[in-house]
């Protein structure tokens, strides 16, 4: 995530872990790394200038407590400093009321009706079932863009293109949905009667009451996200904030950076384009990613989230004792891809983040895609039992597919060769430990 930002901060840090001696010079040299890093992300120059100093001046002067090493510690503080910058805590909704209500605010093309959708499927997934009330009457496809998305997954919505009355859309939402735990009310962003949008936010406010109103801002607009959010807030009291398109962003850390200065507690992250890629914001978490430490936590989470517990033990008692099949590598596959992009998958992994390039692993996905492709085309009974599928299953396969036959060949012999590892790790008694993990990854990418 944050592009370059996060991979140049991650090299800093490996290069600070490879230095044998931690004197004055070096700790200059890294500061620099991170002061060059953070500029580079459009981060506020008097904002960086400051953090450099704190850090500098911690690592100067501090004295490690017993049992940390100098290097550990300047990495400890480094970690401190950065997390401080975009506010310490966690923030979730706290839904309570009902209905709870959640009004959304940003700029036109800031992404905020998709965000509707993430935060819809969010919710979800907390064991909500939320509703939207589309009210903006000045984007056309406003209405059908919520339609598409809420009808997805199977979220009530309550709208009328032909009604040009937001007040109006806003009054019978609130009817239609007065029995729901949670209602979400989509506004118009901004346009050029701005005094007109103003006012009417002020009466929108007035007539739902939220309980809480989120303003989504733009990650690709850097410093400028600062300026917006005191603007709105100006205008009507913003109780959180959500950062969109975070994922390769240049100007990413500018976005934060310039948002935590305001106050407003940023809430939620978007990490990509799928409707799955939006998690909330900590600022542990995300500055432990960021410096490719990894977060454990989101993995553990997500996989919690997203991985059917029945399927991966059967999978897993396959593995230790040496029964693993085609259909099981299938499902370890469909299990990855319902965790997210690989990219981030690999980032909450201690020192896996940086080690594999962004090209790389949309390959790989893109290489597990074409596998599962060629086993859609096997019978259950290949899948299960591997060693029938010679020359005839071949060609059958790779036609039933529409690829070579050498593909599927190769298929096969990621295969075989996935099960000697596996087999490996079963005489262990199932500790998959980091260095065969990274062998099998790295098997993988360099096909």
């Amino acid at each position: 995530m944050l592009g370059n930002l996060s991979e140049n901060l991650t090299n800093t840090m490996k290069k600070l872990v490879g230095m044998s001696v931690i004197d004055k010079k070096t700790i200059k040299e890294i500061v620099k790394d991170i002061q060059r890093a953070l500029i580079q992300s459009d981060v506020n120059i008097k904002l960086v200038l400051d953090l450099s100093k704190k850090i500098e001046s911690r690592a100067l002067e501090e004295e490690p407590p017993k049992g940390i090493t100098p290097r550990e510690y300047v990495i400890t503080i480094i970690y401190e400093e950065m997390v401080n910058l975009l506010g310490s805590e966690a923030a979730d909704l706290d839904i309570n009321d009902r209905p709870y209500k959640i009004l959304f605010l940003g700029l036109q093309g800031s992404g905020k009706t998709t965000t509707i959708g993430k935060l819809c499927r969010y919710l979800q997934k907390k064991g909500f079932n939320p509703a939207v009330v589309c009210t903006d009457t000045w984007r056309p496809a406003a209405y059908v863009q919520l339609k598409q998305l809420t009808e997805e997954m199977d979220v009530p919505l309550y709208g009328d293109p032909d009604n040009k009355d937001a007040l109006d859309l806003a009054q019978k939402g609130l009817k239609e949905f007065k029995n729901r735990k949670v209602i979400i009310f989509d506004t118009a962003g901004r346009h050029k009667e701005e005094s007109d949008l103003i006012a009417e936010m002020d009466k929108l406010d007035k007539i739902i009451s939220p309980n809480e109103a989120i303003l989504v801002i733009d990650g690709t607009i850097g410093q400028q996200a600062g300026e917006q959010a005191r603007a709105f807030s100006q205008a009507t009291d913003i109780g959180s904030i959500i950062i969109t398109k975070l994922d390769g962003s240049a100007k990413g850390g500018g976005a934060m950076s310039a948002v935590a200065e305001t106050g407003a507690p940023i809430k939620f992250i978007g990490t990509g384009e799928r409707i799955d890629d939006f998690e909330q914001f900590d600022p542990e978490r995300f500055i432990s990613r960021l410096l490719g430490m990894g977060d454990i936590r989101s993995l553990i989470e997500k996989a919690e989230e997203n991985i059917n517990e029945d399927v991966a033990e059967k999978t897993m008692n396959n593995i230790l004792t040496g029964k693993f099949t085609l259909m099981d590598m299938k499902n370890q596959f469909d299990m990855m891809n319902s965790m997210g992009p690989m990219q981030q998958v690999l980032n909450m992994i201690p020192g896996m983040g940086n080690k594999i390039s962004k090209e790389t692993s949309k390959m790989t996905e893109d290489k597990i895609e074409g596998y599962k492709v060629m086993m859609s085309s096997m019978t259950e009974e290949e899948m299960l039992n591997p060693k029938l599928i010679k020359q005839s299953r071949i060609q059958r396969i790779a036609r039933g597919a529409g690829v070579d036959e050498d593909e599927v060949k190769e298929l096969l012999k990621y295969f075989n060769n996935t099960k000697k590892t596996m087999k490996g790790l079963g005489k262990r008694g199932g500790r998959i430990r980091g260095g065969n993990m990274n062998r099998m990854l790295g098997h993988f990418m360099n096909r």
